[in-house]
């Protein structure tokens, strides 16, 4: 429920700039374009079963897997919408193989921006829950010549990260390192109005959230964990319920909101070479920076999410994510020997 204060998203990232006395509105002018594009992908999400926006190009990715037409259209969008404004050097999009250089008509800025476009985009067709997620750096090169030094980068960088859910209501959640807030988006005046303020989660959920369909290729330590999560046991509070949505976002976002765990462990039927799913930089980099804000806690198993130096675009790890007692517990589970 909003509350009686009506709170804008420009309004709130604005008394945000006031902390920083030093200030140019840069990283302001940044977040209110990413506003612009978030509302315009929530008006193709909400008639996408109206107009011949669904279904696939034809094509695939970078990683082999067919695009979507809505992919393609967020994609577009947001590049359209962040490249003219003169805040950032340089743009990296989980669609696109290599970086995206900011066209030389166009200001150049200090900030970088790295995005899944549309993550949960196979969820699509069938009305469901999909969503945009975003990692905001500060350049980290001089000169002239910006390169992909300034995409590859640490978690514990970001100057900004959050996401956009696009489902019955359609919700910005971002950080900048000063709490969690999320803006819900009234359609009737087209302004994302504050309904989430300084949000925390519990340090200890009742929800875990897998792709069960995987369980054969988990490693010994997940199988125990998610075993361990199944048993009746009133004082621990067990068995869990498991939910799963498919869609990061959505998964993520329930989690946060009520408390839990979203696991997605490498493929392990090659120990040697265990196969992560989900991206770095551009889905565990930002989500594992929103949910230590919030309390919460992002590992691999082995390591913080935060703290690891990215070395390709599209690196991939284990995403171990939620309330921090369940995570702490999923590593003891995870390192056995």
């Amino acid at each position: 429920m909003l509350k009686s204060k009506v709170v804008t998203i420009q309004r709130h990232i604005v008394e945000q700039e006031r902390l920083h006395p030093g200030a140019t509105g840069d990283f302001t002018g940044l977040l209110w374009d990413l506003t612009i594009a978030a509302k315009t992908i929530s008006r193709e999400v909400n008639k996408a079963g109206l107009v011949d926006i669904l279904g696939v190009t034809g094509e695939n990715n970078v990683h082999g897997e067919i695009v979507k037409k809505l992919d393609v259209y967020a994609n577009e969008k947001i590049c359209k919408s962040m490249e003219h404004g003169g805040h950032l050097c340089i743009m990296a999009s989980e669609e696109n193989k290599d970086i995206i250089p900011i066209p030389d008509e166009f200001p150049k800025g200090k900030y970088v921006l790295i995005f899944d476009p549309l993550d949960g985009s196979s969820n699509i067709d069938a009305n469901a829950c999909i969503g945009t997620i975003f990692s905001v750096y500060r350049r980290k090169t001089t000169g002239s010549m910006i390169t992909q030094e300034d995409c590859l980068r640490k978690g514990t960088e970001q100057v900004a990260a959050g996401y956009i859910i696009y489902g019955s209501s359609t919700m910005m959640v971002y950080t900048t390192g000063q709490g969690v807030y999320g803006f819900t988006l009234d359609p009737s005046i087209g302004e994302f109005l504050l309904s989430h303020e300084n949000i925390r989660i519990p340090s200890k959920g009742k929800i875990y959230s897998i792709n069960e369909g995987n369980a054969n290729t988990w490693d010994e330590g997940t199988k125990k964990y998610i075993a361990y999560l199944k048993e009746s046991d009133s004082l621990t509070e067990r068995p869990y319920s498991l939910r799963y949505i498919g869609s990061l976002v959505a998964d993520f976002h329930r989690n946060l909101l009520y408390g839990g765990i979203f696991l997605y462990p490498a493929d392990n039927r090659d120990p040697n070479k265990p196969k992560a799913k989900l991206r770095l930089l551009y889905e565990a980099a930002p989500l594992a920076f929103i949910i230590e804000q919030a309390g919460g806690m992002a590992s691999t198993g082995k390591e913080r999410i935060l703290d690891i130096q990215a070395t390709e675009l599209h690196q991939k790890v284990p995403v171990i994510i939620g309330s921090k007692e369940d995570v702490l517990l999923y590593e003891k589970f995870f390192n056995q020997k």
